[in-house]
């Protein structure tokens, strides 16, 4: 019991047995509708092909018969002895009172003892019906269990109702359906053999890239992200295959993303604590009597550790929105007095560089579905980018273009600077990247545009960087 518990097991857990059975029930469903209609058509069709033959051959003779006046048992050359031979079994002649009048086997029986019971008994029985006028043709099994064919048609001998009764022995048809059960029975077990080879080969070929694609994926499971499948297909398997290539790419960008991202924080988060611990000392060391010292010193404490804290904020911020844990507030909102209040914003921080801050709409009102809170996040990030590449006393300006040539309404964040170069455009979305910033200003965390990027993809919304010789513009747009 435990055996066979063990063995479907084994069945159940191994895909490519589970192919083969499914080929293999097939095979076997296939070899029993080939036995089926052997055995429940063609067989009974063969009887019925001999009893219709019969039937034509018996009538031929009848007719001969009828234009004979009389059979002359001296002389065998009548139709009912020819009928005898050529269908290899007996013929009998019997008159309207059931007497045998002749009987043939190949030839003449002139001793009517040689009729054996089984026949003589079925002509007594059936005779009357026949000599009515009833033809007769069924089969059925002798007394000694071979099966018989029996024809009976009426006719007129000597003007006399009579019957003409023919029993054929269908050894020879017998012998031709076991020949073919034979046949049958070999041609099933080549068929099993053949389909058990065939579909085990398949199932082979099927599961092999199955199971080549599987490794590949515990590999990756296990942190080796250059692995890939080595499975050159053109079908759906193919599709998974090059997936889990693409996947494996995509794991590697995010291993060298996740490396760059502990390096750059580490060295954000470095900067401000050690800005805090060497003034929070000084403070500490400072004569009290120096009170301008003192508060210039906590108040560096205070702007550093608010960065620290809006660096924070933005990496939880950035992480809930990738995890998709941050759901969009949608309302109608002004577009205008959403911007207006970043840019007020941004004045205060750029007002330290003498970077003026320009603004420019070509309305008042422009009521848009969004939500207000992530988009004013949205536009803070883009501000402290631009601030973070213009040079000191430069300008930035912020545009709202409505109805636009691309249509829908456009927002623009323009600042002087270098163009950035065509291989870094999409990076600068992707990944945490910082270019070279003027005079090393450290406005925002350093994820912004990443952040910048999940928010206005997460509104449905199309975004993108435009450079030229001196300027690089940042602009997003509501459809």
């Amino acid at each position: 019991m435990k055996m066979m518990k063990r063995l479907l097991n084994f069945f159940q857990s191994r895909l490519v047995l589970r192919l083969w059975g499914v080929f293999m029930l097939l095979a076997g469903l296939i070899i029993s509708f080939l036995w089926v209609v052997q055995i429940w058509l063609f067989e009974p069709n063969y009887v019925d092909a001999t009893i219709s033959d019969l039937s034509s051959r018996t009538q031929d003779a009848i007719s001969e018969l009828e234009e004979l006046e009389e059979i002359d048992p001296r002389n065998n050359d009548n139709p009912l002895y020819y009928l005898s031979k050529s269908i290899r079994g007996k013929v009998f002649l019997v008159d309207e009172a059931g007497k045998v009048l002749f009987a043939y086997n190949r030839a003449l029986i002139t001793n009517r003892k040689e009729i054996k019971t089984d026949k003589k008994l079925f002509v007594e029985k059936n005779y009357e019906g026949v000599v009515a006028g009833t033809p007769l043709g069924i089969s059925y099994l002798s007394e000694y269990g071979n099966p018989i064919i029996v024809i009976g048609k009426p006719t007129v001998y000597r003007e006399r109702p009579a019957a003409v009764i023919l029993f054929h022995n269908v050894t020879e048809l017998q012998a031709l359906t076991e020949l073919n059960r034979r046949q049958l029975l070999i041609v099933s077990a080549g068929l099993v053999l053949a389909v058990s080879l065939v579909s085990f080969f398949l199932a082979q070929t099927f599961t092999k890239p199955i199971f080549c694609i599987e490794e590949t994926v515990r590999q990756l499971a296990k942190g080796d992200f250059t692995a890939v499948p080595n499975v050159c297909r053109k079908d759906e398997l193919g599709s998974l295959s090059d997936s889990v290539k693409l996947l494996s790419e995509e794991l590697q960008r995010i291993d060298i993303l996740r490396k760059e991202v502990i390096a750059n924080v580490s060295h954000e988060l470095r900067s401000p604590l050690a800005l805090i611990t060497g003034y929070g000392e000084m403070v500490r060391d400072v004569n009290g009597s120096n009170e301008e010292l003192r508060n210039r010193n906590m108040d560096l404490i205070i702007r550093e550790a608010n960065r620290l804290s809006e660096m924070v904020d933005d990496i939880m911020d950035y992480s809930q929105l990738q995890a998709g844990y941050s759901q969009l507030k949608l309302d109608t909102y002004n577009l205008c007095e959403v911007v207006e209040s970043s840019v007020d914003y941004a004045r205060e921080a750029a007002k330290q560089y003498q970077i003026r801050v320009e603004y420019q709409s070509g309305g008042t009102e422009i009521p848009l579905e969004m939500d207000a809170l992530k988009m004013t996040q949205v536009l803070r990030n883009l501000l402290n980018n631009a601030i973070n590449h213009t040079e000191n006393g430069g300008t930035i300006r912020v545009k709202i273009l409505p109805e636009s040539q691309e249509g829908g309404v456009t927002v623009q964040v323009i600042n002087p600077g270098a163009p950035i170069p065509p291989e870094e455009a999409r990076l600068i979305w992707e990944r945490y990247k910082r270019i070279q910033h003027q005079g090393e200003r450290r406005e925002g965390t350093g994820i912004g545009l990443a952040i910048v990027k999940t928010i206005l993809e997460a509104h449905g919304m199309e975004y993108g960087v435009t450079s030229t010789e001196n300027t690089n513009c940042f602009w997003f747009r509501f459809s």
